[in-house]
């Protein structure tokens, strides 16, 4: 079919960093087992907070800041851009259209849109843990080429099978959510954190949207108490007063550490200082760590209480040099990123496969950051 006779639509390409265009593209009609989706929601994944930009999309209401690594560099990690890509991955929308062989949806049906395309023929797919596809591709990631367009357009393409109906209770925004939601649902699977679990106390260092879904997660199980850390004062200050943590604690932004003694003796410092403040010398059951920052993994690890484990929900930072880690044994472990070292995983990925580190007291837990549907990680 020629483009000519097909209608044309908006999206919002990045050909570069810092290089963003609105531009008007070819709308195709799905191909077979398809789904066209009007996107009506997307939330913008908060990966580089660093420069926001504020654009309007013709299928939204109102404007957005998008702030992410691609934005902002060109690539994220390992992960360069190598044509212009459609960012965005966490969305629903409406069917518009059906392609061949597509029987169970259909136009005007409301659904979420899981981004990872697996390829569901590998052991892992097989086995139902196809989050760690190696075939997989992702929309809006630079992993694979081609790329992989993302939400950010006034309809896509995308496979039934990774489309999900939404119940009528549920708006497009909250339908949005669901792939970071599932973030949180893995990570506390990993923790053996259920809504039947004993009840817990839970600390949550980073208020940003996993954090804060982490937070909600945890009082829908019963958790008994659930306190925040973070360095932003208003970020916890709107945890605290909309209900999502009791109690909050403000860390103090002061100079980078010279030595990794200094660093280690530093998070031992503060977190004792947190712990303090909440009135938990012991520590906490259960501990997500939602921020990626290295300071905030080492305090994570003195304060796991009941699970030996803090769990890391973050996005470890591209190109990171290898991090130190404490042990309650003494000592400390140094480890490279894993998502600069085996430039496979996109988010993060495991420190248990990678040896970092070992006591008997204390070892990291990662969770892959998406479930389901995420890039490649050794969860």
């Amino acid at each position: 079919m020629s483009p000519i006779a097909l209608p044309s639509q908006h999206a919002a390409v990045l050909h570069g960093a810092k290089d963003l265009r609105y531009e008007d593209r070819t709308l195709w009609p799905p191909q077979q087992g398809h789904v066209q989706v009007a996107v009506l929601a997307t939330g913008l994944c908060g990966s580089d907070r660093k420069s926001p930009i504020t654009l309007t999309y013709a299928h939204q209401s109102s404007d957005r800041t998008l702030a992410v690594h691609y934005y902002m560099h060109g690539r994220n990690g390992d992960f360069a851009l190598q044509a212009p890509l459609v960012l965005g991955h966490e969305s629903a929308g409406i069917v518009t259209a059906v392609g061949p062989g597509v029987k169970n949806f259909v136009t005007g049906q409301r659904v979420a849109i899981e981004a990872g395309i697996m390829c569901r023929d590998c052991s892992y797919c097989k086995k139902g843990r196809y989050n760690l596809c190696k075939n997989m591709r992702f929309a809006s990631s630079a992993k694979t080429f081609p790329h992989l367009d993302g939400t950010l357009q006034d309809r896509m393409n995308h496979p039934a099978h990774v489309l999900h109906p939404l119940p009528d209770n549920c708006s497009f925004e909250q339908a949005a959510l669901a792939e970071p939601l599932s973030v949180l649902l893995h990570a506390s699977r990993r923790a053996s954190f259920t809504s039947s679990s004993a009840p817990s106390t839970v600390l949550v260092f980073g208020v940003g949207a996993i954090g804060l879904l982490a937070c909600a997660l945890a009082k829908s199980y019963g958790a008994t108490r659930v306190v925040a850390i973070d360095i932003n004062q208003a970020r916890l200050n709107f945890a605290k007063e909309q209900g999502f943590a009791e109690q909050v604690y403000c860390l103090s932004m002061t100079d980078r550490a010279k030595t990794t003694e200094d660093q280690l003796k530093r998070a031992r410092e503060n977190v004792g200082a947190a712990l303090s403040a909440f009135g938990e010398p012991d520590g906490f059951d259960l501990v997500f760590e939602c921020t990626g920052a290295e300071p905030c993994i080492q305090m994570s690890i003195h304060v796991s209480l009941r699970f030996p484990s803090p769990h890391l929900c973050s996005l470890f930072p591209p190109y990171s040099p290898p991090f130190t880690f404490p042990s309650k044994t003494g000592g400390y472990n140094r480890r490279q990123s894993h998502a600069r070292r085996n430039g496979q995983s996109e988010r993060h990925s495991s420190s248990e496969r990678r040896g970092t580190p070992r006591s008997r007291h204390s070892r990291l837990v990662p969770v892959c950051e998406y479930l389901p549907g995420s890039p490649r990680s050794a969860c």
